[in-house]
């Protein structure tokens, strides 16, 4: 209750806050990738139930001569890269926080072909809330294993509370602040998870 209550204080505050960002970035994202200027998704949300999660778009839609998708990185333009290494394609996440499909920090939402690949011990990932951050991401992010990350995850499941969720704010924004580890060598998205 307590870190529901902190989630839904600090993003709506969070939502006023960047609020000018926001709007700039609609712009932005409209007139340099074109539209639609969210990138919506259905990803599993507490208990695996899922939830649209939305993210600024930051990837064109440039296919090829028999109209299919370009490959990832060539779909990603220097505006998506500052984006994501910067993480303000993240910030609608806000509102899905503020509406309860995700929390401030928790286990990283992935994709939901995934959920029948997970060993019992990591779908227990799905406990809690899935976060916009949470502590796979502020020791390593991207460039720790998918074992290692899944074990972090299932720590922060048992281990939460809400100086924990504090610390690893912080530890976020300076991994933002940083650009460190924001995606791994050679790939320009998540590398796919085989478990």
């Amino acid at each position: 209750m307590v870190k529901r209550l902190f989630d839904m204080v600090v993003s709506a505050i969070a939502l006023l806050v960047f609020l000018p960002l926001i709007l700039v970035l609609i712009v932005l994202v409209r007139v340099k990738l074109g539209a639609p200027v969210f990138f919506t998704q259905t990803r599993p949300g507490k208990d695996g139930k899922p939830f649209q999660m939305v993210k600024f778009r930051s990837m064109t839609t440039a296919k090829d001569a028999d109209g299919n998708l370009l490959p990832d990185d060539q779909r990603l333009p220097k505006f998506g890269k500052l984006l994501r290494s910067t993480s303000l394609d993240e910030l609608p996440e806000l509102w899905n926080v503020l509406k309860g499909d995700m929390s401030l920090v928790g286990p990283r939402p992935l994709l939901m072909q995934y959920l029948d690949r997970y060993t019992p011990e990591q779908r227990r990932r799905h406990y809690v809330r899935p976060g916009i951050t949470g502590w796979a991401q502020v020791n390593g992010r991207n460039n720790v294993p998918w074992e290692e990350r899944f074990k972090m995850d299932v720590w922060y499941v048992d281990n939460h509370n809400l100086l924990l969720d504090i610390k690893i704010l912080w530890m976020t924004v300076l991994k933002v602040v940083k650009r460190s580890d924001v995606s791994q060598e050679g790939h320009a998205t998540m590398t796919e998870f085989m478990g």
